[in-house]
């Protein structure tokens, strides 16, 4: 009961304003991206919200937009002056009914270029506000890597053969001094399976292991099952005693940081194309309370850890976004694609029955994110 209490305090403290800063910024930038060039390009704007549902909170501004946060925070829209609801369909006999000046501000009828820039929008703000994000936090901090120290020694490996335990910390390798555990992995790897002298730190003692790496049972990031060369250990937490922070010129933020958001997106879609093939773990797939479980681990981490997994879901989210389907902005840029190849917009049922294969499409993912989060 006390552990039931203490996790429950935790939720209420740390999780629960940990995801709800996390999603709203996120999905505010991704509606904000809407919003702006939208006002760019003349389009009335009627409702800009944070979450679904019902009304907690809003005002209306000078030019007719109600701003305003609703009950489920997993989301956000703007809605148009045209649209039917908060996925963007059009509402073609409202159009038809408006008078010259509502049309000229409706968003249906604005220029193929001009609904095609305000779709792109959104994902590309995620993408900015990652990339400032990131950019901020190796200016700052620099980048926050995993130190040395063992937080597990797998079984009968080289490492538990050897010695090694969970909690030692590895100082050196071959006399070379090391404080990431990068630094191990690679050096590892370049062995070729050539004894390493390690220079071990336990309990306030130096002392040297003598260990031959070898062939290793292991999965990569995508969940795929591999062999490759190691030794057995497995990093610690990234706790504040199990990180260092690397110094970085200030004209390398940047750098690291498009960096950083470039391999981001080079990772999801080679583990949606995996996943597509049945070469990727379908469980490694997170939802709603996975991304929540997540932020409560990066907030009690640091504030640090918490900026970067909300820079790692802006960038997420944007990409995702821009999928040919229909209900998200990619499946919009797909119709509009199809109008400027065919000179004229697709018929009225073809985009309904895109929009509610999208939904289910995405109704169903959503739902089989969220049984992998509950039974992990």
């Amino acid at each position: 009961m006390l552990t039931f209490l203490q996790g429950l305090s935790d939720w209420a403290l740390v999780g629960i304003p940990a995801i709800l800063f996390v999603l709203t910024f996120v999905v505010f930038f991704h509606e904000l991206g809407h919003f702006l060039v939208a006002r760019a390009c003349g389009v009335a704007i009627e409702t800009f919200s944070i979450g679904f549902g019902g009304e907690i909170y809003g005002w209306t501004d000078k030019k007719g937009t109600r701003w305003k946060i609703s009950w489920l925070p997993f989301g956000g829209y703007v809605k148009f002056l045209g649209d039917e609801n908060a996925a963007s369909m059009p509402d073609r006999e409202r159009v038809e009914k408006m008078n010259a000046t509502e049309k000229t501000h409706a968003y249906l009828l604005k220029p193929l270029w001009q609904r095609a820039a305000v779709s792109v929008a959104g994902p590309f703000a995620n993408f900015i506000l990652a990339f400032v994000v990131f950019t901020l936090l190796f200016s700052i901090y620099g980048a926050k890597v995993l130190s040395t120290y063992v937080g597990d020694v797998v079984k009968g490996t080289p490492a538990a053969v050897a010695g090694i335990r969970a909690g030692d910390k590895i100082a050196a390798i071959d006399g070379v001094p090391i404080t990431m555990f990068g630094e191990l992995q690679a050096t590892v790897q370049a062995s070729k399976g050539k004894t390493l002298a390690l220079d071990i730190e336990r309990g306030g003692e130096r002392f040297v292991l003598h260990i031959t790496p070898g062939q290793i049972d292991n999965t990569d990031i995508y969940g795929a099952h591999l062999k490759t060369l190691g030794l057995g250990v497995k990093p610690g937490e990234p706790t504040r005693e199990n990180t260092v922070y690397i110094p970085l010129p200030l004209e390398r933020a940047p750098i690291l940081a498009a960096t950083q958001c470039w391999d981001i997106v080079t990772t999801t879609l080679t583990y949606v194309w995996r996943m597509v093939s049945h070469r990727a773990d379908t469980s490694q797939l997170s939802g709603p309370i996975g991304i929540a479980a997540q932020a409560k681990s990066a907030a009690s981490h640091g504030f640090y850890d918490l900026l970067n997994l909300m820079a790692f879901i802006s960038v997420s989210i944007g990409l995702i976004n821009l999928f040919p389907i229909p209900l998200l902005d990619g499946g919009h840029l797909l119709y509009y694609a199809c109008e400027g190849v065919l000179g004229r917009p697709l018929n009225e049922r073809t985009q309904d029955v895109g929009f509610r294969l999208g939904l289910v499409l995405v109704i169903c993912l959503m739902i089989f994110a969220t049984w992998n989060d509950l039974v992990r």
